[in-house]
């Protein structure tokens, strides 16, 4: 049984990942070397998540494989939350 980590103000954590790395073919998300995952970080909200995400997909823009991601985390953590 896992349970929701609520903040102290009540509200619920709802941790993000953000990673990416080049992608095999832009039609997939298989990526050319997993080894090479740029694990940009783990945060608190979407909204940080987001600007992490938006600034590091800006960054690679010109390399068209270049793809980044946002994990819920805090989905595959506990599925039964809301």
């Amino acid at each position: 049984m896992s349970e929701t980590t609520t903040l102290g103000d009540g509200a619920k954590q709802a941790l993000h990942l953000v990673f990416g790395g080049e992608l095999v073919d832009l039609q997939g998300i298989a990526f050319r070397d997993p080894s090479k995952l740029d694990i940009v970080g783990i945060y608190p909200d979407n909204d940080a998540a987001l600007a992490a995400w938006k600034a590091k997909a800006h960054a690679t823009v010109d390399n068209a494989h270049m793809r980044y991601f946002v994990v819920q985390l805090h989905s595959l953590l506990d599925p039964d939350a809301n």
